[in-house]
């Protein structure tokens, strides 16, 4: 008889204790599921950090659900696992949507874009001010060493694009990753480049890049300004772009080129020199590259600015100039 009595507790002791445990289950599950308000739009995952530390950042009443969510996450581990990083938030969402949300490794992206005509001092400023980067005070020779550049600038040396990053990026991660983005794009058009373009190697097709650059944004007249450099390349000409000019005066442009500036003796004066400048005045497109290493056949040695972002070119001095009296002196 006590036999009989001993098995009916224990066997209502289990019936007893499998509903309680159903029953107390249930009640974790809606206070997971239960939408509550989120007192932050970002948080932020730090290495070390758990759940239960950014829930109190999330949420006002987390401290006080703490006993609760540690008996959840014993009986649940699975959903306990959060990767750092930082994530955007709802208005009002969930500890289950939390903790999907904080799982999922899909942090916020961040962006920042290099324009084509920037100088690369331009760029690192802009860079070491946008959010989600980690400043640097790196200087461009401590750059250069660090990326094992061997030219003694970066100008010109890193890809104008968009670049997505994570927060607390660096700034010279960025720095690397356009430098890289640069270094295949000019290896790609370097072996397309036309035989005859007269560039000895691919830093002076970025040069002339950067030079067409600056000289027209319009895409569909950058291979015809390529040809009057090109052409008055092969003829031993002056090159005579004022871009050049001001790329040398440096801080001293106010926005003016006087006569005594396109006379000084500048390394970047194309109206002293017969050559190329030594380095790149801005970064360059691939646009910029492709019309640099394939510029369009033409006959054409001057160009002046008509407005409207067009240019009209001549073949000759007295045509330009003409054009020089129609498009310039009559303003």
């Amino acid at each position: 008889m006590l036999r009989k009595v001993i098995l009916g507790f224990i066997s209502f002791s289990l019936i007893a204790g499998f509903f309680s445990y159903k029953w107390f289950d249930n009640y974790l599950v809606e206070q997971w599921e239960l939408p509550r308000t989120s007192q932050v739009q970002q948080i932020s995952v730090g290495a070390g950090s758990n759940i239960y530390r950014a829930a109190q950042q999330v949420f006002a009443d987390a401290e006080q659900d703490t006993w609760w969510l540690r008996v959840w996450f014993k009986l649940h581990p699975q959903h306990s696992a959060i990767k750092k990083g930082l994530y955007q938030l709802d208005e009002e969402l969930s500890y289950a949507q939390l903790s999907q949300i904080l799982a999922s490794g899909k942090v916020v992206q961040f962006k920042v874009s290099l324009i084509e005509g920037e100088t690369f001092q331009q760029f690192w400023e802009k860079l070491n001010q946008t959010k989600g980067i980690t400043p640097s005070d790196k200087t461009e020779q401590e750059l250069l060493a660090w990326l094992e550049v061997e030219q003694g600038k970066l100008e010109g040396l890193l890809l104008p694009e968009t670049y997505f990053f994570v927060n607390n990026t660096s700034a010279e991660k960025i720095v690397r990753r356009a430098k890289l983005a640069l270094d295949k794009v000019l290896a790609e058009q370097w072996d397309k480049r036309n035989q005859e373009v007269p560039l000895k190697n691919p830093y002076e097709a970025l040069i002339l890049a950067s030079i067409i650059e600056k000289e027209t944004g319009a895409k569909f007249e950058r291979p015809r300004i390529a040809s009057v450099f090109v052409n008055r390349l092969n003829k031993g000409m002056r090159l005579q772009t004022d871009p050049t000019v001001i790329y040398g005066m440096g801080d001293r442009y106010d926005g003016n080129i006087r006569r005594k500036d396109l006379r000084e003796a500048t390394p970047y004066n194309t109206y002293v020199i017969r050559a190329l400048p030594p380095t790149p005045i801005a970064m360059a497109s691939e646009d910029a590259i492709i019309a640099a290493l394939n510029p369009e056949q033409s006959n054409y040695y001057y160009f002046v600015a008509k407005g409207g972002g067009e240019h009209y070119f001549s073949k000759n001095l007295a045509e330009h100039n003409r054009a020089v009296r129609k498009y310039i002196l009559k303003k």
